[in-house]
């Protein structure tokens, strides 16, 4: 008897969801982007402008997952170049765990998130589900983006810098001190600490609508992208693998933020390969860098050069004491080992 072969837990490895979406191709003229590995937004003609479509479930457990739920999927939105406007939520309940407060709680942070970022809420679907161990939020969000203005991640090209807006990884250290707040206070950490850590979630953030609104305008951006799960290292390999590309990234020159190397170095975790969400990854003409650089400092945003796409497509390599050492990949994000 043959013995099965399971998944691990995160993203399918890009190979096999490649040829998944292979398979399931659309024929319709009007669809001008569609399931393809790297991106992450669907784009629709509707004649004078095309609509931007996103759909993200928020599995991790968390506090605030309404919250997280809208601003991961407005992310995506706003890397396209568009802005996000509607939003529909799938809302799954565990069984015998779930009571009417923890319901409105999570309804509070889809309003509050939504009308943070000018969306509006439209619909969607809530249930309690049986076997699951805590609530899992599924978006949909739905954007618009004039013709002109859309930016896709197969748009990265060979000899643009590869910049990265903010720090990594943001939501890694967020949800590591979030859930690991009594194992950390064991382990010598103070509560003022771990609320600092914790309190990264909203400053700076998980949010790149504003800085993604704030760099499209420059000319020579020809890519943005969200770095979720598998971090900022997945992320490189997605841009990369969307345009036909290799990279050489520099390690020395990531933002690293100092709570997330800590953390992750605390729980022996990988920083480039930790939910990076509140990082905006930027492939832009070398000449439009400091453009660009510009544009996020007038938004109190830091950016960081950290190297550049290449030609040797399927290429990905990281410089790192000396060394060019091939670039990890996290089909399964780092913080699933502790989480």
């Amino acid at each position: 008897m043959t013995e099965r072969s399971f998944l691990p837990t995160g993203k399918l490895p890009m190979e096999f969801l490649s040829t998944m979406l292979d398979s399931c191709l659309a024929d319709d003229p009007r669809l001008i982007a569609g399931p393809c590995v790297g991106e992450d937004v669907a784009v629709i003609d509707m004649g004078d402008r095309y609509l931007v479509v996103k759909t993200d479930p928020i599995t991790f457990a968390t506090d605030e997952i309404g919250w997280y739920a809208v601003h991961v999927n407005a992310n995506d939105i706003a890397t396209s170049g568009g802005v996000p406007r509607w939003m529909l939520a799938t809302v799954l309940l565990p069984e015998g765990r779930t009571t009417e407060e923890d319901v409105s709680k999570i309804f509070a942070q889809l309003n509050e998130a939504c009308c943070g970022l000018g969306v509006t809420l439209v619909g969607g679907h809530t249930e309690v589900t049986a076997d699951l161990v805590h609530p899992i939020v599924v978006g949909v969000m739905v954007g618009e983006v004039a013709k002109d203005a859309l930016l896709t991640t197969a748009g990265a090209c060979a000899g643009d810098r590869l910049l990265v807006a903010g720090s990594v990884p943001i939501e890694a250290t967020a949800l590591l001190a979030r859930e690991c707040h009594q194992d950390l206070l064991e382990r010598g950490y103070t509560e003022e600490w771990i609320a600092r850590a914790a309190s990264m979630l909203h400053d700076p953030g998980i949010s790149v609508v504003r800085v993604a609104e704030a760099v499209r305008g420059v000319q020579g951006v020809h890519s943005m992208h969200d770095p979720t799960e598998g971090g900022l290292a997945t992320g490189i390999h997605e841009m990369a693998y969307a345009s036909g590309n290799g990279a050489l990234v520099d390690d020395t020159a990531i933002p690293y933020s100092p709570e997330g190397l800590a953390l992750c170095k605390e729980y022996d975790l990988d920083p480039l390969g930790a939910i990076a969400s509140g990082a905006l990854l930027i492939a832009a003409a070398p000449e439009s860098v400091s453009g660009v650089i510009a544009a996020c400092a007038a938004i109190g945003v830091g950016c960081a050069d950290i190297g550049e796409l290449t030609e040797e497509q399927g290429c990905i390599w990281l410089l790192r004491n000396g060394e060019r050492l091939p670039m990890p990949r996290y089909d399964s994000d780092e913080v699933t080992r502790v989480l």
